[in-house]
């Protein structure tokens, strides 16, 4: 039986959790370690806290998965003397590579807002802030049959013809073409002034738009005639599963006072817990949900009309005046708390794809709240 490597599991993390669907401000993918180094025990959890980073290590793991990246900030040191170098450093001495997925598992479908969302047990029907699919150009093209093969390949090495997993994909069929060449034209076939028709065939490929001068000049050096015949249609933005938070519906419609029960049954026990703000009997049924923090979208979540919105780091001020313009209810949870059921998601994506794994999710809290005074 082959072994596991690192790069296997990097493999299949980045399947789930796409890297460029991670932000520009983002750090992700692997911090340390060496993608042919093989793995037979890896490790989930939110953070790479000290007491996160013993547990991988006693456990003998050879990849710690986290979500929040440990580097995210730029940083000029990682030497043992420091916080987070000196976790850097005991990873690499116990052979323990190191991995985030962030705000990529956040836009991925499914993300960290479907685990939280299938926590608490709604039905999810979108994204709350959706990532539309980029979008692709078409190019037909035609060309004698004879030089089809020549310009696919330029085509094809320029950028075109490639999706997903795929490559050199294009669609040809065969038509008949016809053009009278006039004064002062240099036709590869036909005479001036005659109707010329030729065999010939019509090429179609996709490429990203930002590929269309390469594809073009690639199309004019590669075709055999002074002025090719083709057409570029750029395929609309189209709206996926893909994207920040979610939306989703409850099995049946409950007071907030008992939504806010739910969501605190349903995730870990924080310091923090779980609090609610508008009128404890309004009815809940749609919910919108964003795993950590999420009051940037309180303008968004007001405009879709759902009931509550269920999120983590809510601001005294913008809750304040989110509730006196009429928006949702609002449950706050700890930010660790929303975050946590993506671990076993993570878990499930690497045990499917890789079953010879031993695997776990780490039930440290790693939430920096400790202490909670309630009314004396």
């Amino acid at each position: 039986m082959t072994a596991v490597r690192l790069a296997d599991v990097i493999a299949a993390l980045d399947a789930a959790y796409p890297p460029q669907l991670a932000e520009s401000w983002d750090s992700v993918g692997l911090v340390c370690g060496d993608p042919a180094e093989p793995v037979s025990r890896v490790l989930f959890a939110v953070d790479a806290t000290a007491g996160v980073v013993d547990e991988a290590i006693e456990w003998g793991a050879q990849a710690l998965v986290v979500h929040h990246p440990l580097l995210l900030r730029g940083v000029d040191t990682v030497a043992a003397d420091t916080p987070k170098g000196a976790l850097l450093h005991r990873l690499i001495r116990s052979g323990c590579a190191l991995f985030s997925a962030h705000t990529n598992a956040d836009s991925a479908d499914p993300g960290v807002s479907d685990a939280l969302a299938a926590a608490i047990g709604l039905t999810v029907t979108g994204p709350l802030d959706p990532k539309p699919v980029a979008a692709v150009d078409k190019w037909e093209i035609t060309v004698p049959r004879t030089h089809s093969a020549e310009v696919l390949a330029a085509l094809f090495a320029a950028g075109a013809g490639a999706g997903g997993n795929y490559s050199d994909a294009a669609w040809r069929v065969e038509g008949t073409a016809q053009y009278r060449p006039l004064d002062g034209a240099n036709p590869a076939l036909g005479a001036i002034g005659e109707l010329h028709s030729a065999t010939e065939d019509r090429l179609e490929v996709v490429a990203p738009p930002s590929r269309r001068a390469a594809v073009l000049a690639a199309l004019r050096a590669a075709h055999p005639y002074e002025e090719p015949a083709y057409h570029v249609t750029e395929r609309a933005a189209l709206a996926s599963g893909l994207g920040i938070g979610r939306i989703g519906e409850l099995p049946a419609p409950e007071s907030l006072r008992e939504f806010t029960a739910r969501v605190r049954k349903a995730l870990p026990e924080t310091t923090w817990g779980v609090r609610a703000a508008g009128d404890p009997d309004r009815v809940i049924k749609t919910v919108a949900v964003c795993g950590g923090a999420g009051d940037s979208f309180l303008g968004k979540v007001s405009r879709l009309g759902v009931d509550a919105y269920v999120t983590s780091d809510l601001r005294h001020h913008p809750a304040d005046e989110h509730l006196r313009a009429g928006g949702p209810a609002l449950v706050d949870a700890a930010h660790w708390a929303t975050e946590f059921p993506w671990c076993a998601q993570a878990e499930g994506i690497v045990r499917a794809a890789l079953p010879g794994l031993e695997t776990r999710v780490s039930t440290l809290r790693t939430d920096p709240w400790t202490l909670g005074v309630a009314d004396c």
